[in-house]
């Protein structure tokens, strides 16, 4: 008991370095008999995916049932930085492309896949996700459809009794409470899958695309390090690593070894208010996010593309990199409606330049084989920035209404953001 004690002593992140470091000493020394541990990180990405979507529903519907009339939200200009965002790291990996021209061994294995034909289908096929059935969009993590529902339901709602209204908060409190219970096995989770990583997902196949990995991952982090604390700069004008690093540590982390922003939006959730941020507004703008902010998307998207256009010597010039960019973004935003995700986008993108279907579906197979890494990273990037970006937006709108926000110290667990706030 005292042992355990001391382990809820810890927080959360040095509790998941241990199970990041214990995973790889076990997938390293004894690889056949760790394997057995991989169960583990099924079993936590497999609950965080499960609780999401309810997790969404009951807390938008919740925030807009409470909403009172007058009371102002932020979600304008977090939707604006989400798309600023998502163009930038496109129109960065175009510049980064021409730079580092990278190109590669053209590879089969995706030819039995469906992309997209056009840009058209891609937003026809998020605008329809608005309007599924919500039973179906719950069990399909269809987050734009839960959304939708949440919302509508939420303003059907605004009128009803208090008795009501207290019900869904409750339901609301509870679905976050499940959250916080298996956030606290996030250390285990994380070193079975990074075990789950080791063991299957051998470095082998990835020297042949060294290269490209490279200019992928060099993007991303380009973007994570300097493009978003330039955005978080320009709006809050303070120092904006120690908000990044945050994200980065607390959300960052879990999404690289999930691979997937829907599974880490409860953690997200759970980042949002430790920082103290607006209930209201964060339970919207974060799967919102998942499913919108979509700036690692917009890399892989522009990389790969443009490694295909340079393979094939097919000469670019500066109006059609441009239009890449805006297409990469609206393509990357549309990804979740996509089976397959930013991979089968890459075809549509690869049009723009004449390049053959067949030609691009095996760019998405070279796609699948870097995947191990290139979708990590992705995802990372993805799913840090939502917080990111939702916090940039507060404390812009803070310090408009002349306070003063200490956003250097927000950064102790102890001491949120809301608690930093002099008037």
């Amino acid at each position: 008991m005292n042992l355990f004690k001391k382990w809820n002593q810890i927080s959360i992140v040095k509790q998941i370095l241990v199970g990041l470091i214990v995973g790889i000493i076990l997938a390293v020394s004894i690889p056949e008999a760790a394997k057995s541990l991989t169960i583990l990180g099924s079993l936590f990405v497999g609950a965080l995916k499960a609780i999401a979507p309810v997790l969404v529903l009951f807390l938008v519907m919740a925030s807009i049932a409470q909403h009172k009339k007058g009371q102002q939200t932020n979600m304008k200009s977090i939707v604006f930085l989400y798309l600023l965002g998502t163009f930038l790291a496109g129109l960065i990996a175009v510049i980064a492309s021409f730079i580092f021209p990278v190109g590669i061994t053209l590879t089969k294995g995706a030819e039995d896949l469906a992309a997209p034909g056009s840009a058209i289908e891609v937003i026809k096929t998020l605008v329809m996700n608005v309007v599924d059935n919500p039973v179906n969009a719950l069990i399909n993590a269809n987050y734009i459809g839960i959304l939708a529902w949440a919302i509508v339901l939420g303003l059907a709602l605004r009128n009803a009794a208090d008795s009501t209204k207290t019900l869904v908060s409750n339901f609301s409190d509870a679905v976050a409470k499940m959250v916080g219970w298996v956030i606290k096995f996030a250390p285990f989770g994380i070193m079975g899958l990074v075990i789950e990583s080791i063991t299957t997902n051998g470095l082998a196949s990835l020297l042949s695309y060294l290269e490209l990995l490279v200019l992928l991952i060099g993007c991303m982090l380009f973007v994570a390090l300097v493009v978003n604390p330039l955005i978080v700069y320009i709006n809050i004008r303070r120092n904006p690593y120690p908000l990044v690093f945050r994200c980065l540590r607390e959300s960052g982390i879990t999404a690289f070894f999930t691979r997937s922003s829907a599974a880490n939006i409860p953690v997200n959730m759970k980042l949002s208010e430790k920082l103290g941020l607006d209930k209201d507004t964060y339970s919207v703008s974060i799967p919102l996010g998942a499913t919108v902010n979509m700036a690692g998307a917009a890399v892989t998207i522009s990389v790969l593309t443009l490694a295909a256009v340079h393979t094939l010597g097919i000469q670019v010039d500066i109006p059609t990199a441009v239009i890449l960019s805006v297409l990469a973004a609206v393509c990357a935003c549309g990804a979740s409606g996509v089976a397959g995700g930013s991979l089968l986008l890459i075809p549509l993108a690869c049009s723009l330049f004449g390049i053959p279907n067949d030609v691009a579906m095996q760019v998405v197979a070279v796609g699948f084989v870097i995947g191990v890494l290139q979708d990590s990273f992705e995802t990372a990037l993805n799913s840090s920035t939502d917080v990111l970006f939702t916090a940039t937006a507060e404390y812009r709108k803070r310090l408009k209404e002349g306070e003063t926000v200490k956003v250097n110290q927000a950064f102790d667990i102890k001491k949120p953001a809301k608690d930093l706030v002099n008037s």
